[in-house]
């Protein structure tokens, strides 16, 4: 539960409360107070934080809404908030489905409330986001079971025509959960979105642009060496080819993962890419193991002397409290001269992927090392230490292999399985 804190007032205070020319406010402690206005008018406010933002709620007037009533709804508030809800969506949630209309964007407000707290806050905002954008301007106020797959399909082929077909796919697919959620809720009896599979062409697969020629590897292996940006950034750079992890995972480091002296990085399962439910009932448990080669550890190890004392390995420039931002390595490889069409930070995943598979290593040994999600999920759940012989000998290798590209050799490595 989350904390109320001391209260500071009382009925008899509020009572007793005299007008002023100005209006002010009586404090009653976890951001609730109540504000008296020369009018006369009393009436409660809540300020709360979420996501890092600040916002305020008006709970109602005084003495209509007690003391009592004000505290129990701030707890409400705050409640929701230590779960991981957004209260604004909450209210405009409730204030849809009290309004009687079952209407598709109240149904889709109270269905993303109810699913939300076990998504990623990113997905849960992306989600409403297209919604909002997309969905409720022309579909929103209509009752769910009077929608007609032809309206939706007017919807679907306005993204469409912006060029946006995988929106439009994914769009589709939340708006039958919304159906789905109305069928099971007794509020509509069939999913319209169903019937618009294979309606809209399906979306080109889109890779992330990587540089995968041996060569131009090297090069750009030395444009990092040489980055004239801040050494936390170029550490970041140098690290990311030598340990092909998604750039969340990197750029989110923290001292506490790793062991220096025996060479690994352990990434706890709530940092790593899966289903949040899965995240929340194994939080604080080993998702992935990395084999930390010598060169990945000489970067560490004279990072550790800059950022050691603190939480993250790369912490941003403005606060050592957070870590890099999103756009901090993208924005370094573009300064380096390296487009999005060239080359990202994701990019170095499939680098890694494409050399290795080339090279001759073994293909479960790749994909174990990437952390792809494995389809046996039973297995899955204990076996992050799967194969970290052959992983650690597979990984010093390839450190090996970058170093002799970036000394413009066209050297070799030994797959694992012939190594003797």
């Amino acid at each position: 539960m989350p904390r109320t804190g001391k209260h500071l007032l009382s009925e008899a205070t509020i009572r007793s409360a005299k007008l002023k020319k100005k209006a002010y406010v009586l404090r009653d402690g976890a951001g609730l107070w109540l504000r008296v206005e020369p009018s006369g008018r009393k009436w409660w406010k809540l300020r709360v934080v979420f996501a890092n933002k600040e916002n305020s709620f008006s709970l109602g007037d005084y003495p209509t809404l007690t003391l009592a009533k004000a505290r129990e709804q701030s707890l409400v508030i705050r409640q929701q908030i230590a779960n991981g809800v957004d209260p604004g969506v909450a209210r405009k949630s409730a204030k849809l489905v009290q309004s009687g209309k079952d209407s598709f964007e109240s149904i889709a407000r109270e269905w993303h409330t109810k699913f939300s707290p076990t998504w990623a806050e990113s997905h849960s905002k992306k989600l409403m986001g297209r919604l909002e954008l997309y969905v409720f301007p022309w579909i929103g106020k209509p009752p769910v079971d009077e929608i007609a797959a032809s309206e939706l399909l007017k919807v679907l082929r306005r993204i469409e025509d912006k060029g946006h077909l995988e929106t439009a796919h994914r769009v589709r697919q939340v708006c039958s959960q919304v159906f789905r959620y109305a069928i099971q809720t007794g509020r509509a009896e069939r999913d319209c979105a169903a019937d618009l599979k294979g309606a809209i062409p399906p979306a080109k697969e889109k890779r992330f642009a990587a540089i995968i020629n041996p060569k131009e590897i090297g090069a750009l292996l030395r444009a990092i060496d040489e980055y004239p940006g801040t050494y936390v950034i170029r550490c970041a750079l140098s690290l990311a080819p030598l340990v092909f992890l998604r750039p969340g995972e990197l750029r989110k480091a923290e001292w506490s993962e790793f062991d220096l002296e025996a060479g690994e990085w352990r990434l706890p399962i709530e940092r790593m890419k899966g289903s949040q439910r899965i995240k929340e009932a194994r939080k604080g448990d080993v998702g992935h193991i990395v084999p930390l080669s010598s060169q990945a550890v000489e970067i560490l190890t004279d990072l550790h002397e800059l950022t050691g004392a603190g939480r993250y390995v790369f912490p941003g420039l403005r606060s050592s409290d957070r870590p890099i931002s999103d756009a901090a390595l993208t924005n370094a490889l573009r300064r380096m001269g390296y487009s999005g069409d060239e080359h990202t930070v994701h990019g170095f995943r499939h680098l890694a992927s494409t050399r290795l598979h080339e090279l001759g290593f073994p293909s479960h040994l790749i994909e174990k090392q990437l952390a792809h999600s494995d389809r046996n999920k039973i297995r899955a759940t204990y076996n992050h230490a799967e194969y970290l012989s052959e992983r650690r000998k597979m990984m010093q290798a390839w450190s090996d292999y970058l170093d002799a590209l970036k000394a413009g050799k066209g050297k070799t490595v030994v797959p694992v399985r012939k190594a003797g």
